[in-house]
């Protein structure tokens, strides 16, 4: 829905407070039209809770950023439930393993038999969020793009709102409940004052240089590869489009990346064997990506709550960034669809720490696969003899598989 339908749906709701300041009403403001939002935004609908997402960015920008493309089964049957699964049933690359490589050797982790038939599908953010979109433009949601100076106020008390400049006129929204699904650098998180909000963090000292090439992937599954000069990881998009990783220092140059370049150094990292099946091509999309894990508690204060991004960033190795996000808004919508229709509380009181619990079950499975697939700086020969023997003690023990597999795929909710 376009930002005049928007205006139209609220008008009747709409005042003029102090000028030109234009109020409108709901019972969820949520901040943030990525995964996070939009995912809460389409759950709130589904149960028949108002809701009005607020993006400071146009639908162009916030669908056309490259980002993760793996989901767990629990984001699989997110969509499913929401009606939003029929691109996803047709062009999604279903996975029953994976493959981890070391120095050459390739050996394959198979998920499905470990885990009683979980898979993950390989479906790129982009296109769950044009399914996101385009069912939000046919069921009416409520979104308002190319917002400004977004600010949240009273969120202490029962009577929260958000105000924000759009096209030089201030607007406001009374809520109930203020969701910050605004990312990292965003103003949710911000809003909580320093003596509540803790922080925890590791930065990792090297990034990864990504490309995008509409050539047929070397695999059918995905290769996590170690290898002496640096992690890489083969992934892909389609059948005819692959998405190509490789570890580089933090300092990098992307411009002093040739495609050929990359490209031959992908190849001594696969092996020999794998690097003989690489197609080239051109690539249409080269970036640098910095790597951090990172949490902030609690995950809600007063009448705000964060989910996504804005609560939580974890190292792109283990896939969980989205499937993150969509398990905290799956519990988060449950917790409000308590507090606005059974008016019950106890949902809202109980979501920080459910949603914690799975978020450093994630962050600690992103942690450990980064560290056993990557070269660190300080990593001398002792070191890096114990990450051959960690490689080793998974390629022969079904153990070792049975406990990568289940969290790669993803952990049920009613573990966390």
């Amino acid at each position: 829905m376009g930002e005049a339908g928007v205006r139209a749906q609220h008008q009747d709701q709409a005042d003029t407070v102090g000028g030109e300041e234009q109020g409108m009403r709901t019972q969820v403001a949520i901040i943030g039209a990525g995964p996070a939002g939009m995912f809460l935004a389409h759950l709130l609908h589904q149960q028949g809770i108002a809701a009005v997402v607020i993006e400071r960015r146009d639908r162009a920008y916030v669908e056309g950023r490259v980002r993760a493309g793996v989901l767990e089964q629990v984001t699989v049957d997110l969509m499913r439930k929401l009606g939003l699964a029929d691109r996803l049933e047709r062009e999604g690359l279903v996975h029953g393993g994976t493959n981890l490589s070391l120095d050459g050797a390739l050996f394959r982790i198979d998920m499905a038999a470990l885990t009683g038939g979980s898979t993950v599908t390989v479906y790129g953010q982009q296109e769950v969020m044009r399914d996101l979109f385009d069912a939000a433009e046919t069921r009416d949601l409520s979104i308002l793009w190319n917002v400004d100076d977004v600010q949240l106020h009273d969120l202490d008390g029962d009577r929260p709102s958000v105000s924000w400049t759009e096209r030089g006129v201030a607007r406001r929204l009374d809520c109930e409940i203020v969701v910050g699904c605004d990312g990292f650098h965003g103003v949710c998180r911000a809003s909580i004052p320093a003596d509540v909000l803790q922080t925890f963090e590791r930065v990792y000292p090297f990034g990864w240089l990504g490309i995008l090439a509409d050539v047929p992937p070397v695999d059918h599954e995905l290769i996590y590869a170690n290898h002496a000069n640096g992690f890489a990881l083969a992934s892909m998009r389609s059948p005819t489009r692959s998405r190509y990783y490789i570890q580089c220092a933090l300092d990098d140059d992307v411009g002093a990346w040739s495609d050929d370049r990359f490209w031959d150094e992908l190849c001594v990292r696969l092996g020999p064997t794998l690097g003989e099946r690489v197609t080239r091509g051109a690539s249409f999309e080269k970036t640098i990506a910095p790597l951090r894990s990172f949490v902030a508690e609690p995950m809600r204060w007063g009448r705000l709550f964060l989910a996504g991004d804005a609560a939580h960033i974890v190292p792109p190795t283990g896939a969980k960034g989205m499937n993150l996000a969509v398990s905290d808004v799956t519990m988060l919508g449950e917790a409000l669809a308590e507090f606005f229709i059974e008016r019950s509380a106890a949902g809202i009181d109980g979501y920080s720490a459910r949603a914690l619990a799975r978020v450093w079950k994630a962050e600690r499975f992103s942690w450990w696969f980064t560290s056993i697939t990557h070269r660190f700086p300080d990593m001398d020969g002792f070191s890096r003899r114990l990450q051959m023997a960690e490689l080793d003690y998974i390629r022969t023990s079904p153990t070792a598989q049975k406990t990568l597999a289940e969290n790669y795929v993803g952990l049920p909710l009613e573990a966390a």
